[in-house]
Parts: C-alpha cells; sequence; structure tokens
C-alpha cells in the first residue's frame, strides 16, 4: 500500500506590501516572526507597526563590524562592567517599542537590577548608549526619529552616523542635538570613559 505523504497544515507564501500598508503585532507575534525570520532585522514601533530591515550591503555591514569591534576592544581592556551587544539584538523599550541598535552598551548595575523575566528573549531595557549607522536604504529622518524614541526612554548617549553625508548626530539625555561635521574621532565622555572611535575606518 502507498501512503501519500500528509499535506502540511500550513503553506509559506511571499507577500509584498505596498508602502502604504502598515501590519500591527502584539509583542507576542512579534516575537514569533522574528525567530521564524532570523535573516531580517524586525522591530516594532511604539504602536504595534512591524518594521522589516533587510539585510545591509558589504559597506554597511563592514562599517558596523568596525564599530562594533573598537565598542568590544573597549569594554575587555578597560575592563568596565557592563553589557555590550550587536545590531542582532533587539530590546523592549519602556515605551513598548522593539528596537535594535547597530551597538549599545548597558550599565552592570541596570543590567542586574532586571528580573529573569525582564531579560526574556528581548530584555525589558533601552540601553545607556547606542549606536546608529546610517545605510543606503535608511531615511536620515526614521533614524533621527529613532534616536529621539531611545532618548525620551532613558538612553544618556547616542551617535547617529552618517557616512553619506559624514556628519555625525550626537544625543544626550536632556540635551539639545549636537551635529558634527566630518569629524575623525568620537569620544564616549562619562557613560563609556575612555572610549575613543576613530571615523576614519568608518568614512572609508
Amino acid at each position: 500500500m502507498v501512503q501519500t505523504p500528509a499535506k502540511p497544515e500550513t503553506e509559506t507564501l511571499s507577500l509584498n506590501l505596498p508602502k502604504h500598508i502598515k501590519l500591527y503585532v502584539t509583542q507576542d507575534q512579534f516575537a514569533a516572526l522574528a525567530a521564524s525570520n532570523r535573516e531580517l532585522r524586525l522591530e516594532r514601533t511604539a504602536q504595534g507597526e512591524l518594521i522589516v530591515n533587510p539585510p545591509t550591503g558589504w559597506q554597511t555591514g563592514e562599517r558596523n563590524s568596525s564599530i562594533s569591534g573598537e565598542l568590544y576592544l573597549w569594554w575587555r581592556n578597560a575592563g568596565e562592567p557592563g553589557k555590550i551587544f550587536d545590531s542582532s539584538t533587539a530590546f523592549i523599550l519602556p515605551n513598548d517599542a522593539t528596537r535594535s541598535p547597530d551597538a549599545c552598551w548597558i550599565s552592570q548595575n541596570r543590567w542586574d537590577a532586571l528580573t529573569p523575566e525582564q531579560k526574556g528573549t528581548f530584555a525589558k531595557i533601552c540601553p545607556d548608549f547606542v549606536v546608529e549607522l546610517r545605510s543606503a536604504s535608511d531615511t536620515l529622518q526614521s533614524l533621527q526619529e529613532k534616536m529621539r524614541e531611545y532618548q525620551e526612554n532613558g538612553t544618556k548617549l547616542g551617535w547617529l552616523i552618517n557616512p553619506q553625508k559624514r556628519t555625525v548626530e550626537i544625543y544626550r539625555i536632556g540635551l539639545a542635538v549636537e551635529v558634527l561635521e566630518n569629524p575623525n574621532e568620537l569620544w564616549g565622555e562619562a557613560v563609556l570613559p575612555g572610549f575613543v572611535l576613530n571615523l576614519r575606518r568608518v568614512w572609508g
């Protein structure tokens, strides 16, 4: 007797959405989508809108690796307590948005204050320090909105690095944004003592 393979209960199909159509998901639905689409960088706004970020090109990938690498070397050599994360990590911010900075750091005391439940798949915390690197597919406005969101949710220091214009926007909690034109270096200030990012490697 020949048995016919059972028909799968679900079938995966591709769906192209016009830009004016938005998808809204709960946090549980977002977690399920992220687990099933690990090749994509997914984010979720505070209102629940799903944001799909495609893979970056080689230039952005190289620049981001340089930034994350410099942050890691500072953390390792300075013996600074805390946690560093790369662009594959998402966090649930206090406003309920789920965001993935390109690089970030969280102080040890704030990390230790989280409960095991808060340290779930996506930790419920806003990093103390964040970096966003603009890629060819990013609009400057969307990244500026994201940086303001970090700032409003507790980030003490944030860098929006724009290789296309060779500018850096510096976001500090409670202060106006500072814009630097073609800087060679950035300093971690009091948030990351001793950290210096050489931008010559980022500008390329």
